[in-house]
């Protein structure tokens, strides 16, 4: 299965939960980019939280 990767508006390659941060509060998790808190969109942070590096 090919690894998912989302290009953030900040230029950014998301590739893994650590490439995230989570929105505090809400009652669905909300995910940005670490880098420049753009949002995620919720199906591309899926697919990333269950990524690992190699």
């Amino acid at each position: 299965m090919a690894r998912a990767t989302h290009t953030c508006t900040c230029g950014a390659v998301l590739q893994y939960k650590q490439d995230l941060e989570k929105e505090r509060g809400g009652i669905v998790a909300a995910w940005k980019c670490k880098e420049c808190g753009t949002p995620v969109p919720g199906m591309v942070a899926e697919k990333l939280k269950h990524q690992h590096p190699s």
